[in-house]
């Protein structure tokens, strides 16, 4: 009997599907330079940042002799182009060394059924058919680990300004708003200018406690005082806001917020991280480990300057990721010679994901209000943008609008 083409397993190379890899340790052995090459670089996504990755050559043969006097890693895996009866052998001779709980992928280059299933009857935990990408491989590895995985992971959107003053922060919490509001999705706002951040006074809350204490009090830290630390601005929009004071420094170590974010990842469907300009180790690890980083400008010499450097570091941090998206913000201010937006995007050499016009009055009366540009005047042009936007980076498919004419109410009672 023929056999069967291997179509499955078929691993989602989409970024936002794959959940981050644990803290374990991987050895690879490969018979092929561009396998090598290709784990070479998963490794070094930010996914894999938690594991342990050391790639050798040699193949099957390479890890016997590798594991008869040490012990097995979490994973191994194995390239092997000999056929089945061979390869049945190398792994036989393997499964004498390995250690209980060690997990074993085989990639190799029979795309068949048949043989896939008798890999797994022999314990082998997955078999991958070259040619495959570094997100199918991330993935697959991902799937060993959290294939009973109950609940997605929440999607991380960090926003940050190219500079000072650009409208960031106004930003982020509408957009926060809208993906609340419009999407009818739970969303957090995270604040993390500790000493300056506006979030309590833009959405006219007065919380008792903040982000600080999370921050700063790692061994309490779980979802409980998560839960007690968040404000809630409405039924799907919480709040974590920052202590807004000067009276300590706020330096903090590259991983000080990894904690909380996997917590919140682990409850909540979007997290919006309101970033302050600055640039330290943890303000870039979590605009380059975010699921989207958004990028707020002005349409000005310095600020385009800082764009086309943010754009470039994170588009070499984050190769498997997509691209952050550029907003320009503040357009068409009085007497202000500007940067135009066509102009802007060709210098980033980016697109530019919207173009926000520059309103002192509803900018403004929002501010002082306590409220986010929608609820002071629903059908402003701006927040039909942050609509769009919010659509834009959760994946949501784009709203249609109709144009409407004189005629509509009249045609509406027709058809009615």
């Amino acid at each position: 009997m023929a056999s069967e083409s291997l179509d499955p397993p078929a691993h989602s190379p989409h970024t936002a599907s794959i959940a981050p890899m644990p803290r374990i340790s991987l050895q690879a052995f490969c018979e092929t330079v561009e396998l090598a090459a290709l784990i070479t670089e998963a490794a070094n996504d930010r996914r894999m940042e938690k594991a342990h990755v050391k790639v050798n050559m040699g193949g099957s043969g390479a890890a016997v002799e590798s594991y008869r006097t040490s012990p097995t890693p979490n994973v191994i895996v194995i390239e092997s182009n000999a056929g089945r009866s061979d390869l049945m052998e190398q792994l036989e001779a393997l499964a004498e060394f390995c250690d209980s709980g060690t997990k074993v992928i085989v990639v190799g280059r029979q795309n068949d059924i048949t043989l896939y299933r008798e890999l797994i009857a022999r314990g082998v935990s997955d078999y991958l058919v070259e040619p495959f990408g570094v997100m199918e491989f991330i993935a697959a590895l991902s799937s060993l680990y959290h294939h009973d995985l109950a609940a997605p992971l929440g999607r991380v959107i960090a926003v940050a300004g190219s500079k000072g003053g650009v409208g960031s922060s106004c930003l982020a919490h509408n957009l926060a708003w809208s993906i609340a509001r419009d999407l009818d999705s739970a969303t957090v706002v995270a604040d993390l200018d500790l000493a300056f951040g506006t979030t309590g006074l833009d959405f006219n809350q007065d919380p008792p406690q903040g982000i600080a204490e999370a921050i700063f009090s790692p061994e309490r830290l779980d979802s409980n005082l998560v839960d007690r630390l968040l404000s809630k601005c409405s039924d799907k929009l919480s709040i974590l806001a920052a202590p807004a004071t000067v009276d300590r420094p706020y330096d903090l170590p590259e991983n000080a917020f990894d904690g909380l974010l996997e917590i919140l990842r682990a409850t909540t469907p979007y997290i919006v991280l309101d970033l302050p300009h600055v640039w330290t180790a943890w303000s870039r690890r979590l605009l380059s480990s975010s699921d989207e980083a958004i990028i707020v400008a002005s349409p000005e010499l310095a600020s385009l300057r800082n764009a086309k450097s943010l754009l470039d570091n994170l588009r070499a941090a984050r190769r498997n990721d997509p691209a952050p998206r550029i907003v320009l913000n503040g357009v068409g201010q009085p007497k202000r010679p500007e940067i135009s937006p066509a102009d802007f995007a060709k210098a980033v050499e980016a697109e530019l994901a919207a173009i926000v016009n520059f309103d002192a009055k509803l900018f403004g009366t929002a501010a002082n209000n306590g409220q986010m540009i929608a609820e002071l005047e629903d059908g402003a042009k701006v927040a039909t943008i942050y609509s769009d936007l919010a659509r834009l980076v959760t994946g949501r498919s784009a709203v249609k609008r109709e144009r409407k004419s004189l005629l509509s109410p009249l045609l509406a009672v027709f058809k009615g």
